[in-house]
């Protein structure tokens, strides 16, 4: 591909990295009664990412001297600063007028307030992914059942099919918007990655906020809700529309992008996107065989997907065979597939970790993507890197949500992305997108965002430290909400070292007008069943919402059958309130060292994997 003249000198500089958020995807809300405790995939994940890329880019901010033609001052806050009394800040803070933030002042970074939108019924991408030969059938469904879910919820029911998991799933009548813009924000991000190196981009069905690319070669998007369970007319595990997959077949569509690497880093396996991956691959495979005799050489996509999980959590938490073989797939070549499945080990320590896990089978998936990359031309203009960029792997993670201490540390995600970038220079020009997918208690989203951002960014001097314990709770008490129903208070008083007070000042601008609060609905709906990402209740009135955190769940009899019809819903499991996590309900993972497990009357929230004990879990 012929480069444009005008990009000619800019091949030394430093890769630019776009930070993109999307306030539509605060209104997927669960409405089926006022207790949403029981939420995991809740709206203020996304806050808590923004606090950590806030911390992430104060602290960056101080590796790279501002630019000359920086001259706007810092403002500072005093005392307790509520949301109306931030108007004069802001004001300071200079917004420029390509949708963009003026935040890491001197850093190879741009952000994105994406107001980016797609039809879901009129998209060639979304239709290429979820379409049906028949029509767009389950998208159809999809957007009816979100249309009518308050309707359904006010009669009594649910507003999702029988047949589907209710424990995992959820809509309301914004529910759409939020998953309309997220592809939207997807589709956004890639258009800015490839803009600048590929000549065939071509408008297509996406309303961009700013028709000017801000130049980046990275970018992430913090989106909800996920999508890497969600096959093609499957919806599961939080996921309604695959958003990784949707975004490799713009690529393909509209950028003449026909291969990409998919590395999924999420705790749980990713059959959604495999299954479709497995598709797509199948049938270029088939039209490059065909083509061998029609004469027909234009080139199909083809996806190489490499994903690190734990087989011992969702979806494979029962032992089914089809699942925990599909999550241990490792095949290159056969029949046009490019699949490597990595299971997530324990370990002792950090030099365990580091010199003998992540070197040993962790690194074979950037190693077998490059063989996927050298075996179908080598690096190219038409190669694509995403991360499907799940944070519930983390240390921080609730310890019911990643039980079987399958976990990373917080580096992990610095490291990773370091690595992820490299790749992506060598094979890909540096294009890489990575996408929020997994990720639930508020510490490991904010660690694990802080530690990313860091890694994409590819500035020297990033500090481990910087997302320790000690430093996570300092920011964690200047931006705490207040109980339910109060308002946000961020307080700048005591915050004595300058990276607290100026992540407080970029977390004010980054979350300026977003609204975390639940909208009218009926109250008359039912229960919430246990999420298949939690653990089933396995023995009658046995309530695992007030087992001490330091005992497991006891063994359980065999499973039984599904409720009649008509039966009670089950209770849902109990999770830590947003609000909440970090005073009433903080994890034993996370607790400062000086603290003991004795001294914790604090019970467990229930995200507990619906899976058995570990083996030896009676003995601890």
């Amino acid at each position: 591909m012929d480069e444009d003249p005008a990009n000619e000198g800019t091949r030394n500089l430093p890769k630019k990295l776009g930070i993109f958020f999307q306030d539509a995807c605060l209104d997927h809300r669960y409405i089926r009664n006022r207790d949403t405790s029981s939420l995991v995939e809740r709206p203020e994940r996304i806050r808590a990412v923004k606090i950590g890329i806030s911390v992430a880019l104060s602290r960056m901010e101080d590796l790279v001297p501002p630019p000359e033609s920086a001259n706007v001052a810092k403002p500072k806050l005093e005392g307790n600063i509520e949301p109306d009394d931030l108007i004069s800040a802001l004001n300071r803070m200079a917004i420029d007028n390509k949708g963009g933030l003026d935040i890491g002042r001197g850093l190879p970074t741009h952000i994105t307030k994406s107001a980016a939108t797609l039809d879901l019924l009129n998209h060639s991408a979304v239709k290429f992914v979820h379409g049906d030969i028949q029509g767009d059938v389950y998208l159809e469904k999809l957007k009816s059942w979100a249309l009518d879910s308050s309707d359904k919820v006010g009669k009594g029911e649910s507003e999702i099919p029988e047949g589907l998991p209710q424990g995992d799933l959820y809509l309301c009548p914004t529910s759409i918007n939020a998953i309309q813009g997220a592809l939207g924000s997807v589709c956004e991000a890639i258009d800015a990655v490839v803009k600048t190196t590929c000549a065939k981009a071509s408008g297509g069905a996406v309303t961009i906020a700013s028709s000017d690319s801000p130049g980046v070669s990275r970018a992430f998007v913090a989106i909800r809700p996920p999508g890497h369970h969600c096959g093609e007319d499957t919806p599961s595990g939080f996921c309604f529309v695959n958003n990784v997959v949707v975004g490799a077949a713009h690529a393909h569509l509209q950028h003449g992008v026909n291969r990409v690497v998919i590395l999924d880093i999420d705790l749980h396996h990713g059959n959604g996107t495999q299954s479709l991956i497995w598709q797509i691959n199948e049938e270029t495979y088939r039209k490059s065989t065909e083509a061998k005799y029609s004469g027909n050489t234009k080139p199909g996509l083809q996806v190489y997907y490499g994903s690190v999980h734990d087989i011992l959590s969702y979806p494979c938490e029962d032992g089914k065979p089809e699942l925990v073989q599909a999550a241990s797939v490792s095949i290159h070549g056969p029949h046009g597939q490019y699949i490597e499945n990595v299971h997530l080990q324990p370990y002792e320590s950090l030099e365990q970790f580091w010199d003998v896990v992540y070197k040993g089978p962790y690194s074979r998936l950037l190693t077998k993507a490059g063989e996927f990359l050298d075996n179908t031309g080598g690096p190219g203009d038409d190669v694509l890197v995403f991360i499907s960029c799940g944070l519930d792997a983390c240390e921080h993670e609730y310890p019911s949500m990643s039980r079987h201490q399958r976990k990373v540390p917080v580096s992990f995600y610095h490291q990773f992305a370091r690595d992820a970038c490299a790749f992506a220079d060598k094979y890909a020009q540096g294009r890489l997108v990575s996408l929020l997918e997994g990720g639930y208690s508020d510490r490991a989203l904010t660690s694990g965002a802080m530690a990313h951002i860091c890694g994409l960014a590819g500035v020297a001097g990033i500090k481990e430290e910087w997302w320790s314990v000690d430093n996570l709770m300092k920011v964690e008490k200047v931006t705490k909400k207040k109980g339910r129903g109060g308002r946000q208070s961020l307080t700048a008083t005591g915050a004595t070292e300058p990276w607290v007070q100026r992540t407080v000042e970029i977390f004010s601008m980054l979350d300026e007008g977003s609204h975390y609060t639940l909208p009218t609905f009926s109250s008359r709906g039912p229960g919430v069943p246990p999420s298949n990402m939690t653990l089933r209740e396995r023995k009658k009135n046995q309530n695992y919402a007030e087992v001490e955190i330091a005992s497991p769940p006891p063994s359980s009899p065999k499973r039984r059958g599904r409720k009649s019809k008509g039966a009670e819903l089950p209770k849902p499991a109990t999770a830590v309130s947003s609000e909440e996590n970090w005073e009433s309900a903080t994890d034993t993972s996370i607790e400062s060292k000086g603290e003991t497990e004795a001294n914790t009357t604090k019970k467990l929230p229930k995200v507990i994997l619906h899976v058995r004990p570990p083996a030896d879990a009676n003995s601890k």
